[in-house]
């Protein structure tokens, strides 16, 4: 069995005040998306990465690569238009078994712990679909301009990542999504759409998603 890591890194992040992705920009020097790599590269449970990106950015993760001996990084590959377009032409690209893990994980959520990360791959051997989330603790509110209704939090997450499949069970479930014209915000939502379980794995504040300057900005506090 071989486990596979999935990194999409082809999107250009609107909702963040910068020239160029999000995932490349620099915090000590440092390519937020190396922070990532390095973690995965460290991690013995993962034996290749494959990043679906823009061909504009295939030289600067070569760069990356060598820069910092991400040896893992087995391939790069043009992504596409969508989220879900990227991690299927990731999955496309590597000769993987219907047994084989895949896992697939945000390329600026550069603070994943190690420790999660293996509990996480853990558990999908064991239940074949796992989803990194984190239990609501605020108070939820729905409305728009003022105050419409209250939700209850008791059974709701964030969903984060990593999220870790069987290939067979995510790629049967990416075909479909496409059967059906189905674009979804994120694998577990693609996976649960196939009819099939997802199991929760327990995630961590810290690991958080670089989305918005505000994100950066604490981000370059936590490094720094």
């Amino acid at each position: 069995m071989k486990t596979y890591a999935i990194i999409p890194a082809a999107g250009i992040g609107k909702r963040i005040t910068s020239e160029i992705p999000k995932q490349f920009i620099k915090v000590n020097g440092k390519e937020i998306i190396a922070y990532t790599l390095e973690l995965f590269q460290q991690c013995t449970a993962v034996d290749e990465i494959i990043i679906p990106t823009r061909k504009d950015y295939f030289d600067l993760l070569n760069r990356i690569k060598g820069k910092y001996s991400i040896k893992k990084l087995s391939r790069i590959v043009e992504g596409g238009k969508e989220r879900q377009d990227s991690v299927y032409a990731a999955l496309k690209s590597i000769p993987a078994k219907d047994g084989d893990i895949v896992i697939v994980h945000d390329a600026a959520r550069p603070l994943l712990n190690k420790d999660l990360l293996s509990a996480a791959i853990d558990s999908a051997k064991i239940f074949g679909s796992v989803v990194v989330a984190v239990k609501a603790k605020d108070t939820l509110i729905e409305g728009s301009d003022s105050v419409e209704n209250y939700i209850d939090r008791s059974k709701i997450y964030y969903a984060q990542t990593p999220q870790i499949f069987g290939y067979k069970i995510l790629t049967d479930a990416m075909e479909n999504a496409y059967k059906n014209n189905f674009i979804g915000t994120d694998e577990s939502m693609i996976v649960k759409m196939n009819n099939t379980e997802v199991k929760i794995v327990e995630g961590d504040s810290f690991n958080f998603k670089i989305t918005t300057d505000s994100d950066l900005a604490l981000f370059r506090k936590i490094v720094s």
